[in-house]
């Protein structure tokens, strides 16, 4: 063979060589469903955000910087080639079409300019408010913090929901995950968690964020709207991936949320993410899965679902005290079917979570609002952060409420009852309508503990149990007419010492006498 020959062919391969791993463009061989395989991207690493692009001349920039830029996510890293998942319109990618390498693992925008906006899960704002600007970008995908730069919960976070705060307290840092069935009330209880933070002192009120994951854009909308009323949107960030973006979205949403939570943290603040909810997010990712050719398990779940969530949720923290001492509290969203709480995604994110809020179908449709079950709610950690004031009147109103409920489940079949069994049934009844609530109505921390204390003291015993809700609202309005530095000491210090609890009985006891007819006669 000719030697010049040889020589022109070595020089056009290095050449190749060199403007490959320069430029670091690929293109298009296949494209389908939201994938695209590329060839050509040799140095392409995990996670790393690509553009595509119709002409190869112009750099990189020059394709950032045209309107509607469509990006795309490498997430397998194959021996021939990669295969890139459409972060957008996925339409507008064809075969053939050139790929630029960023050279950067997938990032979005954080800080304090997020605040009372709604973003996509690439950090782009969608409310119609202009553009955010912000220099800080944090990576999508972060090791969690290892347990020497954590500390215990310590802190309490105050869901402004009796049942809640009184029974299955949750700690700053904590994962707490709400689970039950459909139109059971689990994102009213996570909305009204954030208004409630409206009622704590601003220099000690967390950032929320809250993530929607296949959500109608309806639902969302009617969320945003119902924080802007309650004046709980300057606080708040959204995160919307609704069920109309593409799954990849929605696979990346909670890990975006954790991101913009996680700047909060690391600054000594305390952050309060919502995962709404992670049942989507698991159709969402196994989708992207199987059209990447990832083999299925389990109800066709990809192997590493469990790894998925958890590396999730364990971005959830109490930083120490060398850390700045932030926190980041995660309310994971899991939907059941059929109340079975031992399906695979459920029982996955149970097995991490730090407890759970369970809600069924049964109590909703008694009115019981919101419809917690004592009986299999827990809050692991919660507890050693929970206000000595609610520790001191709800000790025992959790094993109460789950006798009343085993009570009320037999009495249903005996014709004649005990007078103790008589007076645990009427006294259980008269605290379940205590702990109803209706939505978007969190109570602070002073007024659950005053109402609480008048049930679990037996102040109610002789109120008619339809008249509960009456004698609640008169009540608070004749503390703060009569005695008002009561909530205002209670809020502060957050105890109930001895005197309070006799100033307590004192104003239950004239109230009662002022207001006979709520008093049942006989």
């Amino acid at each position: 063979m000719d030697t010049a020959f040889i020589e022109k062919l070595k020089t056009e391969i290095q050449n190749f060589s060199h403007e490959a791993v320069v430029e670091k463009i690929g293109r298009v061989t296949v494209v389908g469903d939201g994938i695209a395989e590329v060839d050509g991207l040799a140095e392409a690493k995990m996670a790393e955000l690509v553009v595509f692009d119709e002409t190869e001349q112009g750099s990189l920039e020059d394709a950032l910087a045209r309107k509607g830029v469509v990006y795309g996510l490498v997430l397998n890293l194959e021996e021939e080639q990669v295969k890139v998942v459409v972060l957008g319109d996925t339409t507008r990618v064809r075969e053939g079409m050139y790929v630029k390498s960023t050279g950067q693992v997938f990032s979005i925008p954080v800080g304090e300019a997020l605040k009372g906006r709604v973003v996509n899960a690439l950090g782009e704002p969608i409310d119609g408010l202009g553009e955010i600007t912000t220099d800080t970008r944090y990576l999508v995908e972060r090791e969690a913090y290892g347990v020497i730069d954590r500390k215990s919960v310590n802190q309490p976070l105050m869901t402004g929901i009796k049942a809640v705060d009184s029974m299955i307290p949750i700690g700053r840092g904590q994962r707490e995950l709400i689970i039950g069935d459909r139109f059971t009330g689990k994102t009213t209880i996570a909305i009204d968690t954030i208004i409630n933070q409206k009622n704590e002192p601003i220099e000690n009120r967390p950032i929320c964020i809250y993530v929607a994951i296949g959500q109608k854009e309806s639902k969302v909308a009617r969320i945003v709207q119902d924080l802007k009323d309650a004046g709980a949107m300057e606080y708040t960030i959204v995160v919307s991936a609704s069920a109309s973006t593409p799954a990849a979205l929605q696979f990346i949403a909670p890990f975006a949320g954790a991101a913009i939570g996680e700047y909060f943290m690391d600054r000594g603040k305390d952050a309060l993410i919502i995962y709404d909810d992670l049942s989507k997010h698991a159709v969402a990712y196994r989708e992207v899965s199987l059209l990447l050719r990832r083999p299925p398990g389990r109800e066709a779940y990809p192997g590493d679902i469990f790894y998925l969530h958890s590396r999730l949720l364990e971005r959830a923290a109490k930083l120490s005290d060398q850390k700045g001492g932030g926190s980041l509290t995660a309310l994971p969203v899991i939907e059941t079917q059929e109340n079975d709480v031992s399906a695979y995604i459920p029982t996955n994110v149970i097995s991490i979570t730090d407890g759970q809020i369970y809600l069924t179908a049964d109590l909703f449709n008694k009115g019981v609002r919101p419809a917690v079950d004592v009986g299999i709610s827990v809050s692991r950690v919660g507890s050693s952060a929970q206000t000595k004031a609610m520790k001191a009147v709800a000790g025992k109103l959790r094993l109460e409420l789950a006798q009343y409920y085993e009570l009320e489940a037999f009495s249903q079949f005996a014709s004649d009852l005990d007078p103790e069994t008589k007076a645990r049934l009427e006294k259980g009844a008269r605290m379940v309508e205590v702990l109803k609530q209706g939505k978007s109505s969190p109570l602070p921390l002073e007024r659950q503990v005053v109402m609480i204390f008048a049930g679990t003291q037996g102040f109610l015993d002789d109120v008619a149990v339809e008249k509960i809700k009456e004698f609640e609202s008169r009540f608070f309005e004749y503390i703060e007419r009569e005695h008002a530095q009561l909530f205002s000491s209670i809020a502060t210090d957050r105890t109930l010492p001895d005197d309070r609890v006799e100033e307590l009985k004192t104003l239950l006891t004239n109230f009662k006498e002022a207001y006979p007819e709520l008093v049942s006669q006989g």
